[in-house]
C-alpha cells in the first residue's frame, strides 16, 4: 500500500497535481490541513481515498479540525498542529496522541519536514509543497509503503 502525505498547498496544487501524476497509483492520499479552498479539487486529481482536515488558514471550511483512522495496525491522527502549539515543538501533541491510543501522528502547519520515529509512537509533518520554510526552501512530501508484513515505512522527499 502507498499512501501520499502532504501538506500546506494553500490552494497552488500545481506541484500536488505533477506529483499525483508522477507517483500514480497510490492508494490513499493524505493532506495535514491549509488547502485553502482546493479540497474538492483535490479528491477530484487524487483518484484514491482522500483525508484532509482544517488547518488554520482554512477559514469558513467544513473540514473536521481533526481526523482520526485506521491503515492497517496503525491508529491515525491527523491534525494541522496548529491547535497543539506545534511551532513550539511535538512533545505536546506526542502526549495527547499517546494519552488518547494514537501510534502514527500526522501534522501540518509548520512548513517544515520532520519525521521522528519513538518505539511507541511515530510523528511526521511532510512539510509544505507550496512553501516550504526549511533551509533550502524544497517543496516536501512523505511517502508511507506498507510491507507485505504490515509494516510501514516512511521516505521524506523533495520535489
Amino acid at each position: 500500500m502507498r499512501i501520499l502525505i502532504v501538506s500546506d498547498t494553500h490552494g497552488k496544487d500545481k506541484g500536488l497535481k505533477e506529483l499525483l501524476g508522477k507517483l500514480q497509483p497510490v492508494d490513499m492520499l493524505i493532506h495535514c490541513g491549509d488547502s485553502e479552498g482546493s479540497e474538492d479539487y483535490i479528491r477530484e486529481i487524487a483518484a484514491c481515498p482522500v483525508h484532509i482536515v482544517a488547518g488554520n488558514n482554512d477559514f469558513f471550511s467544513e473540514l473536521p479540525k481533526e481526523d482520526e483512522f485506521c491503515i492497517g495496525k496503525y491508529h491515525v491522527l491527523l491534525t494541522h498542529g496548529h491547535y497543539y502549539y506545534i511551532s513550539m515543538g511535538t512533545e505536546m501533541l506526542k502526549e495527547d496522541a499517546r494519552a488518547r491510543g494514537f501510534n502514527l501522528v500526522m501534522f501540518g502547519h509548520t512548513h517544515r519536514p520532520c519525521l521522528e520515529e519513538d518505539p511507541d509512537i511515530t510523528i511526521l509533518n511532510p512539510g509544505s509543497l507550496s512553501y516550504p520554510r526549511q533551509e533550502g526552501r524544497r517543496p516536501s512530501y512523505i511517502l508511507m509503503e506498507i510491507d507485505k508484513n504490515g509494516e510501514a515505512h516512511f521516505t521524506l522527499n523533495y520535489l
